[in-house]
């Protein structure tokens, strides 16, 4: 293994979602090989990604040692800078006061449009927004989950209709979600989750039509004065949509853990 590869590796899991093995590879990386920005820098995104108080004084100190050996490293300082942003004025007050000190030391180094100058920009955007544009984003990010969510929940209705199991490349993401949705809805009691997945829109206008329906005649029939029990018809698809999200979950696992048996077998053939 060289630092490179330490790094490749370390990148691979991060795109994935596999924070901690990230900072696991890094620390193997920097425990081989000694300090290393790349991988000082790798293990600090690895905790900042967690977005826990713990983990960003750890990423701080990560940043911190690898700024003491490498105070220009560019990749270093937008980092620390992007975690000094995020930090509240009133609880980190130290973090906050390095803002400043950081955005000059990278306007020196960072020629305007290189991508470490753009990365500042970003960071500066985020950390300047307000009440509304913040609640504007969140919906943002909402919808993009939401999408994919949907993106996922059409390629398990596909693989449902064509009835054959997916063959899935372990460190496919996408198959992997599949395969995992597939699994989690086999048998005779999950057949319900599988007619709502396959048939997702009319599912949702059908449970619509009978929750007006439901309170409706609810109402109409004197059995209460106001009725929210018809709702009680979006229990499967709820159920169902969890189900998705336990198979997103499951498969990133999965393909974590097929790139760390490929990372294991390669320091193996080393």
């Amino acid at each position: 293994m060289t630092r490179d590869e330490y790094a490749d590796r370390c990148e691979e899991l991060f795109a994935v979602g596999g924070f901690c093995e990230a900072r696991r590879a890094a620390e193997s990386g920097l425990e081989e090989f000694g300090p290393d920005p790349v991988l000082y820098r790798w293990l600090g995104l690895a905790h900042v990604a967690e977005d826990e108080d713990d983990h960003d004084a750890e990423a701080e100190k990560a940043y911190e040692v690898g700024l003491a050996r490498w105070p220009d490293d560019l990749g270093l300082l937008v980092s620390y800078l992007e975690l000094c942003l995020r930090a509240d004025t009133w609880t980190y007050p130290g973090r906050a006061s390095r803002v400043e000190r950081l955005k000059e030391r990278i306007a020196v180094l960072a020629p305007a449009g290189s991508p470490e100058a753009a990365r500042v920009e970003e960071a500066l955007g985020w950390a300047g927004r307000g009440y509304w544009q913040d609640v504007r984003e969140r919906t943002a990010a909402a919808r993009r989950d939401r999408a994919a969510l949907t993106s996922h929940s059409a390629d398990v209705a596909e693989a449902l209709e064509q009835g054959a199991p997916v063959s899935a490349d372990p460190e496919d993401v996408r198959a992997a979600e599949v395969a995992a949705a597939l699994e989690l809805l086999v048998g005779p009691w999950r057949a319900p989750l599988r007619l709502v997945i396959r048939h997702r829109v009319a599912a949702y206008v059908t449970a619509f039509a009978l929750v007006f329906a439901t309170n409706k005649a609810l109402v109409l029939s004197g059995v209460v004065s106001y009725s929210v029990w018809g709702w009680i018809w979006f229990a499967p698809l709820l159920l169902a949509e969890s189900k998705l999200r336990q198979a997103r979950r499951l498969a990133r696992q999965r393909v974590i853990a097929a790139m760390e048996a490929r990372h294991a077998g390669v320091a193996a053939a080393d």
